[in-house]
C-alpha cells in the first residue's frame, strides 16, 4: 500500500487545485489553502519544488499568484510527487543480504513499479476530472 508524506498529498491537492483554474490566469495561494482546506505556510514551502520541477510558474505582486506550466492533462501524478519527494523506488539491500531478504525485495520492487505507473498513467486533469464528479455526486446531483 502506497500512502505518501502529507508533502505529496498537499502538493497533489495544490496540484489539482490549479488544473481546475487552468486557463484563467494565476491562482493566489490563499485561495487554494481556503478551498482546499490546507495550511498556507505549507503550500508556500511547496511551491519552490513544485517551480524547479518545471511544473508551475509563479508571478509576484497584485495580480500574482500560481499557474501550471503545461495543461493538466501532460502533468502526471508521478511527476507532482518526484518534484515534491524525490524518485519514488524501492530501497537497496545489502549485497549479503538473505534469501528471504532478496524475495521480500523483488515483491517490493514489483509492488513499486505497478504503483509509479499508476501514478504514471493519472494525470492532473483526470484527478480534475474525478474531483468535479464527486463534488456534482455530493450534492446529490446523478453523474
Amino acid at each position: 500500500m502506497v500512502k505518501g508524506s502529507a508533502k505529496g498529498r498537499y502538493g497533489l491537492l495544490l496540484m489539482v487545485e490549479l488544473a481546475l483554474q487552468a486557463g484563467r490566469g494565476p491562482v493566489l495561494v490563499a485561495d487554494i489553502a481556503e478551498r482546499q482546506a490546507l495550511p498556507v505556510k505549507f503550500l508556500r514551502v511547496l511551491l519552490g519544488n513544485l517551480k524547479a520541477a518545471g511544473l508551475i510558474k509563479v508571478q509576484r505582486g497584485p495580480s500574482g499568484g500560481c499557474e501550471l506550466t503545461r495543461h493538466p492533462s501532460h502533468i502526471t501524478a508521478l511527476e507532482v510527487l518526484e518534484a515534491l519527494e524525490g524518485r519514488f523506488a524501492a530501497g537497496r539491500l545489502p549485497a549479503d543480504a538473505t534469501h528471504g531478504a532478496r524475495a521480500v525485495r523483488e515483491l517490493w520492487s514489483r509492488s513499486t513499479e505497478a504503483a509509479r505507473a499508476v501514478l504514471r498513467g493519472t494525470t492532473l486533469a483526470d484527478l480534475a476530472d474525478r474531483h468535479q464528479a464527486l463534488e456534482v455526486d455530493s450534492q446529490g446531483y446523478s453523474i
